[in-house]
């Protein structure tokens, strides 16, 4: 198998500023994620994505094998990001010369993940024979118990109940919130859907404690407070 990791960060983010630069346990957040694809001994090479020279300057002193200059167009607020990873892996193709069989795209905002979530994610992808894998976490929230939603009279009511009312959370389905940090793929289910969802897709669960994503201020207060904690173990 030639794997390739993606690593696509944009110039913008509207709830933390620059925060794919932001420094974090002495180093630029972006950093985290390449050392943890380094780590994982799994790549082939690793390319990183962005419309920001910085962020590409950072990549470059961390030792990436390809930049890649996002297109304008790849880089707004409203533009989806699985043609951008397939724009990276085009021109990593390009500038290797060789096709790869496996795509790990990693995001920069999940930094607590651990290599050997890397490799057990895609271990799965492979030993299954199947066309992606996404990650999550064991939801706090559930649709059947205590998520609810406002009707078009603003009345609450729960966003999925069951036939038979359940009254202990325990008793609903199993549910996992995404948690941004892994996304694996064949090569050729990546070039051919428009969503991550696909009639094989899989999930690989990993802990509350390497699952948060980067979205706010707090989020990255939280980040730190992990980092700190799993440094003093």
């Amino acid at each position: 198998m030639i794997r390739i990791c993606t690593i696509c960060a944009r110039a913008g983010s509207k709830g933390v500023k620059n925060k794919n630069v932001r420094n974090l346990q002495g180093k630029p957040l972006i950093a985290h994620t390449v050392e943890q694809a380094k780590r994982s001994q799994l790549f082939d090479c690793i390319a990183v994505s962005s419309d920001s020279q910085q962020i590409l300057d950072i990549a470059q002193a961390c030792g990436v094998d390809f930049l890649v200059n996002r297109p304008a167009e790849l880089a707004t607020d409203t533009a989806a990001k699985l043609p951008a990873i397939r724009h990276c892996v085009s021109e990593a193709e390009r500038k290797s010369g060789f096709q790869f069989d496996v795509v790990v795209d990693l995001d920069a905002t999940s930094p607590l993940r651990l290599p050997e979530d890397i490799q057990e994610a895609v271990s799965l992808l492979e030993r299954q024979g199947i066309g992606n894998v996404i990650t999550g976490t064991p939801s706090r929230r559930s649709p059947y118990f205590n998520l609810v939603e406002l009707d078009e009279n603003q009345v609450v009511r729960l966003s999925k109940p069951l036939r038979q009312g359940i009254v202990r959370r325990q008793d609903s389905p199993a549910c996992f919130d995404m948690n941004a940090s892994i996304y694996v793929w064949q090569r050729n289910v990546l070039f051919n859907c428009e969503t991550v969802f696909n009639p094989d897709t899989q999930l690989f669960v990993m802990p509350a404690e390497r699952s948060v994503d980067i979205d706010s201020n707090l989020d990255f207060e939280i980040v730190e407070l992990l980092m700190e904690k799993r440094l003093d173990q």
